[in-house]
């Protein structure tokens, strides 16, 4: 099993995260940012991946430490679960559709993080909280995580929807690049030798 357990503990945030690779989609969540735990969650049921995260964060202040704070806690236990990267497929991509919304995820497991992130939310908060702060949780991610990683939302009139059809991708995307390959046979999936 590919699991992994990271703490970080900042002066701004207090983050616990275990993550299970081959799991099966459960998740339990203590973060004090619901809208984030319900888009996590996604990752978690779309990537068939076992997510817990317990996190105590400057919130009199804004999410902002909070939400990026995951990000990078979640990117780290990534890299640890995925190991050496040895006989997975590395590269995953999915399209997911929400009603009117569309958004469209292609990702690497590279080593080398890479973001680029083309949405453009119908509003500025969904509930209490600031979309602004996904752009901070991926870049968290993937500067941990190595992954190199492109996130499109093709359309959509609802932000909910937007936000939810970008982390079902994410998950569905995740899931792709970190299944064994069987034509594989355990070699690493790059040229150069490692990634």
């Amino acid at each position: 099993m590919r699991t992994a357990q990271v703490t970080r503990n900042t002066l701004e945030t207090q983050i616990s995260v275990q993550l299970n690779l081959d799991g099966t989609g459960t998740s339990r969540f203590n973060t004090g940012v619901p809208f984030l735990d319900h888009m996590i969650d996604q990752i978690a049921r779309h990537g068939v991946m076992d997510i817990e995260i317990d996190a105590a964060g400057d919130l009199h202040i804004d999410a902002h430490h909070t939400v990026e704070d995951i990000g990078i806690t979640l990117g780290q236990a990534f890299a640890k679960a995925i190991g050496d990267k040895k006989g997975v497929r590395r590269y995953g991509h999915a399209y997911v559709p929400l009603d009117e919304a569309l958004s469209r995820v292609v990702l690497d497991l590279s080593g080398r993080p890479g973001l680029e992130y083309h949405v453009d939310f119908t509003r500025a908060a969904i509930g209490q909280f600031d979309v602004d702060l996904f752009h901070e949780f991926f870049q968290g991610f993937i500067n941990h995580a190595g992954v190199t990683l492109h996130i499109d939302n093709l359309r959509g009139d609802n932000a909910h929807h937007q936000a939810e059809t970008i982390f079902k991708a994410f998950g569905r995307a995740l899931r792709m690049a970190v299944e064994p390959d069987p034509r594989m046979g355990g070699v690493m999936p790059s040229t150069k030798g490692c990634l």
